[in-house]
Parts: C-alpha cells; sequence; structure tokens
C-alpha cells in the first residue's frame, strides 16, 4: 500500500445553533486516509459533513476531537507547518485578486510565501504555459472567463509546491471543452509532477473519469471508502433491464414494488421493459414468479451499465455501508 500523506482520525464537530442552545452534530467520528500520489474523491450531498471536514483540513476550522496530519505534521499543534504542504482551491471563496492580471497573481502569492520576484520567474513561466495563459498573463482576472480562471487558482496553487492540493469543485461553471482541459491537467499534476489531489465535486463524470478511490461522507459520518472501479462493479453486476414481450398487471406491478422498491416499470405499445436491481442472484426467481402469475414472455434479459452518478445517488439514498476497509 502506499504511503499515507493525509491520515484523517476519529474528526468530530458540532455547532452551536443561533439564539438557541442546542447543538447540530457537522461530523461524527470521521477517519480516513489519502496516499501519496493518489487523486481521491470527497463526496457527500449538501449537509453531509464534507465541508466542515474540507475546511478542518485545510486549517480553517478547528475540530472538536480528534487528529489530522499531513506529511506525518499534526495540523492543529504544528498549523503553520502543516499548511506549507496542502494548497486548497476553495469553490465560492475569492481564490485570485480580480483587478490583478493574471501574471501579477502568480508573483503576489508568491511573494505571501516568501519567494522573491526574480527566484519565482521561470516557475511562473512554466505555468502559464502549461495552463495555456501565456496570452492572457497580463489581462486582468476579472475579465477572464471562468475556466481561465479556475485554471489560474489551480496555478496559484501549484506555485506554492506543496505536496497535496485540495480543489473543490474544479470544473463548477465552466464549458465542457475547459473541463476536460482542467482534467488532463489535474492528471498530469500527479503523473508528472508526483503531487497528490483531493477532489470534491457534484460532477460525478469527473470523479469516475479522475479518482482512484472515492470516500463518501452522508450525516456526518463515512460511508463509504473504496476504489471507484470496484464500486461500479459492485453495483453493475446488480443492474438488470428485461424485454417483457407484453405489459405488467396492476398486482405484478404491485408485487415486484413490493419485492424491489428501485424497479422502473417502461411500457410501451406491444412489450415493456424492467429496470432492477439483483443485489442477490436468487432473486431473479422471485421475478419471474410474479411474471409468471400472467404468463408474460421474457424476450431478454441483459446486464445494465450504470455510471458513477447512480452508484453514488444508491449509496447515498440507501444509506449502506460499502467497503470500509479502505482498499487502495
Amino acid at each position: 500500500m502506499s504511503q499515507a500523506i493525509v491520515e484523517v482520525r476519529n474528526l468530530k464537530k458540532s455547532y452551536k445553533k443561533r439564539k438557541t442552545k442546542e447543538y447540530i452534530t457537522a461530523v461524527d467520528d470521521i477517519s480516513f486516509t489519502v496516499n501519496r500520489g493518489e487523486i481521491i474523491g470527497l463526496l457527500g450531498p449538501n449537509g453531509a459533513g464534507k465541508t466542515t471536514t474540507i475546511k478542518m483540513i485545510c486549517g480553517l476550522v478547528v475540530p472538536d476531537s480528534g487528529t489530522i496530519t499531513i506529511n506525518g505534521i499534526d495540523n492543529q499543534k504544528k498549523r503553520l507547518q502543516a499548511r506549507e504542504h496542502i494548497s486548497a482551491v476553495l469553490e465560492g471563496n475569492r481564490n485570485l485578486y480580480w483587478r490583478l492580471t493574471v501574471r501579477e497573481n502568480l508573483e503576489y502569492f508568491a511573494g505571501n510565501r516568501g519567494m522573491s520576484r526574480k527566484v519565482v520567474a521561470p516557475k511562473i513561466n512554466e505555468l502559464l504555459k502549461q495552463f495555456q495563459l501565456k496570452d492572457k498573463e497580463n489581462e486582468l482576472v476579472n475579465r477572464l472567463s471562468r475556466g481561465m480562471q479556475q485554471k489560474l487558482a489551480i496555478a496559484v496553487a501549484m506555485l506554492a509546491g506543496s505536496e497535496v492540493i485540495l480543489l473543490d469543485e474544479p470544473t463548477l461553471g465552466i464549458d465542457v471543452e475547459t473541463g476536460y482541459e482542467v482534467r488532463e491537467l489535474l492528471r498530469s499534476i500527479v503523473t508528472e509532477q508526483k503531487k497528490t489531489i483531493i477532489i470534491t465535486s457534484h460532477d460525478m463524470d469527473v470523479i469516475q473519469d479522475l479518482c482512484e478511490r472515492t470516500v463518501i461522507i452522508n450525516d456526518g459520518t463515512v460511508i463509504t471508502n473504496d476504489r471507484v472501479e470496484n464500486l461500479l462493479k459492485l453495483f453493475d453486476v446488480r443492474a438488470y433491464s428485461v424485454k417483457l414481450g407484453g405489459h405488467l398487471s396492476e398486482e405484478q406491478h404491485e408485487l415486484l414494488l413490493q419485492k424491489f422498491p428501485d424497479l422502473v416499470y417502461i411500457p410501451d405499445t406491444f412489450q415493456s421493459t424492467l429496470e432492477v436491481e439483483l443485489i442477490q442472484s436468487e432473486a431473479i426467481y422471485d421475478l419471474f414468479d410474479v411474471l409468471k402469475l400472467e404468463q408474460i414472455p421474457v424476450d431478454t434479459i441483459d446486464r445494465k451499465t450504470i455510471n458513477f452518478e447512480q452508484v453514488f445517488m444508491k449509496i447515498v439514498k440507501g444509506g449502506e455501508k460499502y467497503a470500509l476497509s479502505e482498499r487502495a
């Protein structure tokens, strides 16, 4: 197994409600690791505790209990030292100065980290070329497209030279073409520069395309921690599309919904389709028993290919815990 560069152990965080004495638990005993050189997805629905977890990893929020180490450094006991090893691009925050040019932003943030303009100039030139921003280097940031602003924010994070980069919604609000450019940039950052990336995103295509592993948080706890390919395989073998040479009666439809709550029934002119998830292989016999009530012929049974968005929704909706062994 690869060496862990970020370790989150037993994190807890509660907030006091305004105007009341009641406390809300945002994060409840969360633990996971991120391996060196890995792209990992940190996911969760709104209100799941994901944002609070991100802010604690970045050192912006202090946990009530638990520990976070970044490259072996405790980010509470040695906060400044730990932050040298992680850079973050947080969605919804001003990661850039909009009234400075592209180059001036890079120079400014380099200066904040104690780098002289002369020393950092070659690195800035390299980043401008890598992120295809060279022809915009003297353009004010507030005149750039959202996609170019996002690429510049990632370039600023790269300038710090930190081993870990946390990207909150890196493709939000950008066009499809730029979205693919950002994906390729992130791949090269990991493969060529040996960085570690933590991504949060509501775009599950990005997660499926980029991430090796995903940690899914819901109700303040980790409900899934496994490789993306494992989760896709897990649900792929369960999903079936059944073509029928007729239509279900109301009684049959009700019986099937009792046995398979997620069943989708699609009637057509002369035939119909059932989309069903068979968690156990022997459940196919329950399906056939119901179909036999009206002697409805089965034309075909096919495995249904699903994407990671469907996997994510099934996990969150079901509240089930899959593969918490942190397989890498």
